[in-house]
């Protein structure tokens, strides 16, 4: 598909200075130019295509390019302020072979170096979240997995009437639960009912006392005859 272009911004009248060589790392100023004598005076248009910015200086009447300046990202060292004046910047202009220079270039009124500025800041936004929106696009659809990388599923048996078939935990200590005996195995006999096992007899008695609870203690009375039995 192809890309057309967009007009960001045009200004019909700028002016291209001759600016000296840079000798110190504090930036360019225009008052080292010849600001009364420009060197050539146009118009600017600020195209984009794509992700492509490119400054074009052209003659105002017949549209004869002058000279073109691509710009990767703003500030940068193809569009660089001066520190003494908004209006005035140094532009790096290109040729098809590559060959680049520097030059001076101004406009008239601050106004119209605000919209330079407002259009470059605003077209690297606009590139910048497009960037970010694809990678996050493509993090939300790259669901391969990646080396080393693995997956737990949590499965549920469910019976068929419906409920969840468990198995049987182990106790603490690593002991098995008994298990039930086997159909038709012998099966042990009842306990014996418990028996009545008499008091026994106390001191100076011959037989033990069997009176029932609330009952009065009385002594049976022996006979004379039965006096020389073993006492049990």
């Amino acid at each position: 598909m192809d890309t057309y272009e967009s007009v960001l911004l045009v200004k019909n009248e700028v002016f291209v200075f001759k600016i000296p060589p840079k000798t110190t790392n504090r930036g360019y100023r225009a008052a080292d130019w010849n600001l009364q004598e420009p060197q050539w005076t146009g118009r600017m248009r600020l195209v984009a295509k794509g992700d492509e910015l490119v400054m074009k200086l052209e003659d105002k009447a017949s549209g004869e390019l002058f000279a073109k300046c691509p710009i990767d990202k703003y500030p940068g060292v193809a569009l660089e302020a001066v520190t003494d004046s908004s209006r005035y910047f140094v532009v790096r202009i290109q040729d098809d072979n590559g060959r680049s220079a520097y030059i001076g270039l101004g406009f008239g009124d601050r106004s119209d170096s605000f919209d330079l500025n407002v259009s470059l800041q605003d077209h690297f936004k606009y590139i910048k979240k497009g960037q970010e929106t694809d990678e996050g696009s493509q993090q939300q659809l790259d669901l391969s997995f990646k080396e080393g990388e693995t997956i737990k599923i949590n499965m549920k048996i469910t019976k068929k009437d419906g409920s969840e078939a468990s198995r049987p935990r182990r106790t603490g200590g690593g002991s098995v639960g008994l298990l039930p005996p086997p159909p038709g195995g012998s099966k042990l006999p009842p306990p014996p009912s418990p028996q009545h096992v008499p008091t026994p007899a106390t001191a100076g008695t011959e037989w033990g006392d069997f009176n029932s609870a609330g009952a009065t203690s009385q002594k049976p009375s022996t006979p004379a005859n039965q006096q020389n039995w073993v006492q049990f």
